[in-house]
């Protein structure tokens, strides 16, 4: 059975794998497109826009858009390409929406069926990829073995006329190997290729047509036909769950073959005479088991002998064609690249300030100690750690500073990419003072987004922070209502909560403890929105959970479960709670099925962009 918080891994997997199939799909289409219209053109074009379609595959965008991610240089986001960006994001990776198959959160005969869908899949893919290997290994032995058993051709016409022929076509000399095998004669090898000859083929050939067919091998030398066949033999492979590319395999065999026979025809053999000699050839030999060993007998040959007999002289490019072809082959490499330059602002850890007329707060003065001693604990367990923003400040005790950093930034461990260890591990007492007449100026709305620029410029100035945003694919979940509805109860309005002394402490309030003696844990809110409560489960999960519940309002609510041996709880605070691998013969809910039976609420695994930061600069603050 696979776990629950996996899921975001397969589907991440599988979204990204979509992505890449269908643009390498439509990639094939248009190059196909090209082809048709570049008919009457010399066979060698389509074959090179073929070849680019197979190794499209090879290449995902997602590849040159993180080129361009890096290769970025600083300059300010606007909204005057925002649209444009995320139509992009929409058209270019469309399977980053949520999944049809939701978490399961109860136990279900489909759930079951549900989870082994994945690795069914993985399996049947390496499967497919085993088979395939194995059947082409099987003919490369094939045809090692008749190398292996043959003889090197010192002498004779066939090598005088390869000697002469290798001076026109301008390729060094290539040695033939007299085989047994009834194989047709072909280019073995990619880096020091041999021809193989079969033995009494040349008794049945005239010097002319014997010309004509090692001039056809001479060729595939010339233009390393085999190491092309072996890149789209690798993407046969890899996606060989994919008829296009099967039948891109059998476009870019017939085209090498008609752009061989274009050449031979043009070093002056006669049409009739060539084709004859195919013929001949066809009668006597049985066609080459690999696409990587370049044969004469390729492609089909009933076309071949009409195109041979029947073909003018193909058209060469003009330049308008030309122009076309190496603008596509442009926009095809340099347009991903320029879409990664311009979909990421660099920018300072401090951001702009903003043109308002009210007045923006800042610190006064700020007290940064390392806290040495052990972190303390409440009388239930959960760590005692403080972080707040009040009317007189940012107050933090026993922090580390990634967790200043998510605070600042409003986002989740794992997206901030770059840090150096001690941003995570090293703990700190933080004093920030404010003036209050400042803020108390300020509407609530705007103390929340002025706290977390405040705390922003306080890392520009005692850690030196510098980063930058980029987009990512990021398995993330989001919180939606189960069936049979919410089961949330609505808090009065204006009600106060009473602290353990009996005085009010405010309208709404988080706090978690252990269960009561067992592996359990337990979160009682009150007067809190969903927004805060995802707020809580991107910490526990250590993604963003974003709120797709649309209710509103505030609410009362408890949740008990027994914590994952493999993913502790984290805390209000952002620490792991304690409790660590359940008990035996804990019979508490998992938190994914706690959600679902005690609030009506599910979370629900999906993936997409999402914002990261990546930390360019950081250095250990000085205490003061």
């Amino acid at each position: 059975m696979i776990p629950e918080y996996l899921y975001p891994t397969w589907r991440a997997i599988g979204a990204t794998l979509g992505n890449h199939l269908w643009q390498s799909t439509l990639f094939a289409i248009v190059a196909g497109l090209l082809t048709l219209a570049l008919r009457n053109n010399p066979a060698r074009v389509r074959y090179w826009l073929w070849l680019a379609a197979s190794a499209k595959f090879l290449i995902p965008f997602s590849l040159l858009i993180g080129v361009g991610t890096h290769l970025a240089w600083s300059h300010p986001s606007t909204s005057t390409n925002a649209g444009l960006y995320f139509a992009m994001e929409e058209v270019g990776e469309p399977f980053t929406l949520p999944s049809i198959i939701s978490q399961a959160t109860s136990p279900s005969v489909s759930a079951n069926l549900i989870r082994l869908v994945p690795p069914i899949l993985a399996s049947a893919w390496l499967c497919g990829l085993t088979l395939v290997l194995c059947i082409w290994c099987a003919r490369w032995w094939r045809i090692s073995y008749a190398i292996r058993e043959g003889a090197p051709l010192r002498e004779g016409r066939e090598v005088r006329t390869l000697r002469r022929l290798a001076s026109i076509v301008g390729k060094r000399r290539t040695e033939i190997i007299l085989s047994r095998a009834p194989l047709e004669p072909g280019i073995f090898g990619m880096f020091r290729p041999v021809l193989i000859w079969p033995e009494g083929i040349s008794e049945r050939l005239d010097d002319l047509q014997l010309e004509g067919i090692l001039a056809h091998e001479l060729w595939h030398v010339r233009r390393r036909d085999n190491l092309a066949a072996a890149l789209h033999m690798l993407v046969e492979a890899i996606f060989w769950f994919h008829p296009l590319v099967w039948w891109l395999g059998a476009r870019l065999v017939e085209e090498r073959e008609r752009a061989c026979d274009e050449k031979v025809v043009e070093l002056g053999s006669a049409p009739q005479i060539y084709a004859e000699g195919i013929l001949k050839v066809c009668e006597f030999c049985v066609e080459s088991p690999l696409a990587c060993m370049s044969g004469v007998t390729g492609s089909d040959l009933k076309k071949r002998m009409v195109r041979i007999m029947n073909e003018r002289i193909a058209r060469r490019l003009d330049f308008s064609r030309k122009l076309l072809l190496s603008t596509i082959g442009l926009l095809a490499l340099a347009g991903p690249i320029i879409f990664g330059l311009v979909r990421v602002p660099k920018i300072q850890a401090q951001p702009q300030a903003e043109n308002t007329a009210a007045t923006i707060p800042a610190f006064k003065s700020v007290s940064i100690k390392r806290n040495e001693t052990s972190t303390p604990t409440h009388s239930d367990g959960v760590p005692h750690i403080r972080m707040m923003f009040g009317p007189d400040g940012f107050s933090a005790s026993g922090v580390s500073w990634q967790t200043v950093i998510q605070e600042a930034y409003g986002v989740q461990a794992n997206q901030i990419e770059g840090a150096p260890d001690w941003i995570k591990s090293d703990r700190y007492d933080i004093e920030a003072k404010v003036d209050k007449s400042e803020v108390n100026q300020l509407s609530l709305d705007r103390r929340r987004t002025e706290s977390q620029r405040m705390l922003q410029t306080l890392l520009a100035d005692r850690v030196k922070l510098t980063l930058h945003h980029e987009t990512k694919e990021l398995a993330t979940y989001a919180l939606v209502i189960a069936e049979g509805g919410a089961k949330l109860r609505l808090a009065k309005s204006g009600d106060e909560i009473q602290g353990p002394d009996g005085r009010p402490i405010g309208t709404h309030r988080m706090f978690m403890r252990d269960g009561g003696g067992g592996p359990n844990l337990s979160l009682a809110a009150q007067g809190i929105s969903l927004v805060d409560l995802a707020q809580l489960l991107s910490r526990q999960l250590g993604t963003p959970v974003v709120d797709k519940t649309g209710m509103t309002g505030s609410f009362d609510f408890s949740l008990h479960w027994t914590p994952d041996e493999n993913r502790p709880f984290q805390g209000v605070d952002g620490d792991s709670m304690p409790g660590g691998p359940p008990a035996p013969g804990a019979a508490g809910p998992s938190f994914f099925s706690a959600i679902q039976e005690q609030l009506g609420l599910k979370l629900e695994p999906q993936t997409g962009p999402t914002e990261v930061l990546v930390i360019d600069h950081v250095e250990m603050p000085s205490e003061n």
